[in-house]
């Protein structure tokens, strides 16, 4: 799971990388303040979607030091110390016991689960990750979607002005 999770690190930092070429480039090749609305709405959301795929991979990054942790064999490992949160000791006088652990890949997290069925994320991926590259997703399809709109009026406006003429 762990070479899993680095290659997927590796190709949310290609793609991030990529975008950003690709956004930066649609924004300096029109100008950002003289750029017509699709193509800056391209850069935008070239630009934002690198945001996203750059934080995803930082989220990642913080999951795979989860993984690496939680799957290091030898002494004291069970349970993994990376389930070993603040409320871990509390659950385990209860009786509880800390059976597993998975990868959440949307939303991003480590998760414990317990031997009463439950479960819980450990935490290890920052508060701020999740909100921000849905955010950062969201602004990117809705810049993508407004310049394929915007194109599409503009074509339509440029027909009907060909067959008027």
């Amino acid at each position: 799971m762990f070479l899993l999770i680095l290659l997927f690190v590796m190709v949310a930092v290609i793609v991030a990388v990529a975008l950003c070429g690709y956004g930066g480039r649609t924004l300096a090749d029109h100008g950002l303040r003289r750029a017509n609305a699709p193509a800056a709405l391209r850069g935008v959301a070239a630009l934002a979607g690198a945001g996203a795929c750059a934080l995803y991979a930082w989220g990642l990054l913080a999951v795979c030091g989860a993984v690496m942790t939680a799957e290091d064999g030898g002494t004291d490992s069970s349970p993994p110390r990376s389930c070993r949160t603040a409320g871990w000791g509390e659950r385990h006088q209860q009786g509880i016991e800390i059976v597993d652990h998975s990868v959440s890949y949307i939303p991003l997290g480590f998760v414990c689960e317990t031997s009463d069925g439950g479960s819980y994320d450990n935490g290890d991926v920052p508060g701020y990750v999740n909100p921000a590259v849905l955010v950062l997703a969201l602004t990117a399809a809705g810049c993508a979607i407004g310049a394929g709109y915007t194109s599409e009026l503009r074509a339509r406006a440029e027909l009907r002005r060909g067959e008027a003429g």
